[in-house]
């Protein structure tokens, strides 16, 4: 007993082996949320930051306006308007966990498009130079040229976002997605138990996170080798 409180270990470890199905489902959205949430974050951040990089003010300076604009604003708000303000003033409704992969993809491509802009930037203008010298269109020395020697470079920011993203998973159970954090208040509020579930989810979240960060730096390390990158 300590401060008036005891526990029953064999209780609550027969207990954490019951939920672990449940838990598992939650995780599942949690991975799928985070997955293609990144894919739309990266995809979208690209686009953000060429447009944001174009000589022509009438592209550049609103697309600034737009990345200022989602960065600033918290990610709940983003994904309260997607799912409930967006189908009364355009018609268009999404199922609650595409309106939270949407939300957390369109927040975070501001935050990666200021890492493709850094990474872009930081190609030395040598590289251009070369590629005019070679009359190759703008298109073709970003693909070919200014693209892969960026890759290794922006590989580690873009990894913290990843981690990012999945740490922000839990905000969308406030539009009823069934992540990881909210099948476990579920089984808390059904069983009065909420010590076990909470616990177990904070290990899954580090192992989650864990296994992230290798992975970033695994491609950190590969990219290179393999020729991506352009010395």
């Amino acid at each position: 007993m300590l401060f008036g409180m005891s526990w029953d270990l064999t209780s609550d470890w027969t207990f954490a082996w019951s939920i672990i199905p449940m838990l598992l489902i939650g995780m599942k959205i949690t991975i799928i949320a985070t997955i293609f949430g990144f894919a739309i974050a990266m995809v979208l951040g690209l686009v953000f930051a060429l447009a944001r990089s174009a000589p022509t003010r009438f592209v550049s300076w609103p697309v600034a306006f737009v990345i200022e604009f989602v960065r600033d604003t918290p990610l709940l708000i983003q994904l309260f308007f997607i799912f409930y303000v967006l189908p009364t003033t355009t018609g268009i409704t999404l199922p609650a966990l595409e309106a939270g992969i949407l939300a957390l993809g369109v927040q975070y491509s501001a935050y990666c498009s200021e890492v493709y802009r850094a990474g872009l930037q930081a190609v030395p203008n040598g590289q251009w130079e070369a590629a005019r010298a070679l009359n190759l269109s703008t298109w073709r020395t970003y693909v070919d040229i200014v693209i892969p020697q960026a890759i290794p470079r922006i590989i580690p920011a873009l990894g913290n976002y990843l981690v990012s993203i999945i740490k922000d998973t839990p905000v969308l159970s406030a539009i009823t997605v069934m992540e990881i954090l909210h099948v476990a208040n579920i089984i808390g509020d059904r069983t009065y138990r909420y010590m076990v579930p909470i616990t177990m989810v904070g290990i899954l979240f580090l192992l989650l996170t864990l296994i992230s960060a290798a992975l970033v730096k695994f491609m950190e390390k590969r990219l290179p080798r393999a020729g991506i990158a352009v010395k």
